[in-house]
């Protein structure tokens, strides 16, 4: 068989530079790490969703890449009619990411492409990243072979990062848009909507182009007016 290619964009916000870490900082040295090609890593992470975890994924492929490195983000997905041959030779690259990698759980040709993916990637000494909502020994997977594989790796969970690390993680995101957030709007916002991270940077990226789009500055009366307006269009 041969290796199927992958139709897969990485995020544009998506490197280190805007994953903020808070309580995560072995975490995003690990995965620096493995992005810089300078060590063996077999590495398995793990945290609720929204918590980051494709973000940091992307971000170790994005700069492996530019590094010059062969690299390939795979937001695995068995029940999407994606077929388990596209991990064929994937494990002759040097850096392989694998997103949602406990989905394959219970599925016996995704569990052997894996299987097989993880001796390729031990056999070169290359860098295989994995993320998931849970560690390998909470996953269903039948074959005991791949569980004994991917314990024998670092594994790292995503600490939910505190409210204070939320604002600074808006910032920073605003900060890489070209944005100014001071302190007293983002409380603002924090204060008025969904905590979740995806939510807090969705609401960002409407600000932004509201604020492109009116010439203005991240303000506390933009902020309101955005809010009412969403809250009138929605019904709310």
């Amino acid at each position: 068989m041969k290796q199927i290619p992958l139709d897969v964009r990485l995020a544009d916000h998506a490197v280190f530079d805007t994953w903020y870490p808070g309580a995560n900082g072995a975490l995003v040295h690990a995965v620096r790490e493995a992005a810089a090609v300078r060590t063996h890593t077999v590495c398995w992470i793990w945290g609720a969703p929204g918590c980051g975890k494709t973000h940091l994924l992307q971000a170790c492929v994005s700069e492996a890449h530019q590094r010059g490195a062969t690299t390939a983000y795979i937001p695995v997905d068995p029940v999407g009619g994606l077929d388990p041959a596209m991990l064929e030779n994937m494990g002759g690259l040097d850096v392989v990411c694998v997103d949602a990698v406990d989905r394959v759980a219970g599925h016996a040709g995704w569990e052997q492409a894996m299987f097989m993916l993880f001796e390729q990637i031990k056999q070169r000494r290359a860098r295989l990243i994995m993320a998931a909502e849970k560690p390998p020994l909470h996953c269903a997977f039948k074959l005991p072979d791949l569980v004994s594989r991917f314990t024998s790796g670092a594994t790292f969970r995503v600490h939910e990062l505190s409210d204070e690390d939320k604002i600074r993680a808006m910032q920073l995101r605003a900060k890489w848009r070209g944005l100014d957030l001071p302190d007293e709007v983002a409380q603002f916002l924090f204060a008025r909507i969904e905590r979740s991270n995806p939510h807090l940077f969705d609401v960002l990226d409407r600000l932004d182009t509201r604020a492109l789009a009116e010439q203005k500055r991240l303000t506390i009366p933009l902020v309101r007016a955005l809010l009412a307006d969403e809250r009138a269009n929605s019904g709310g």
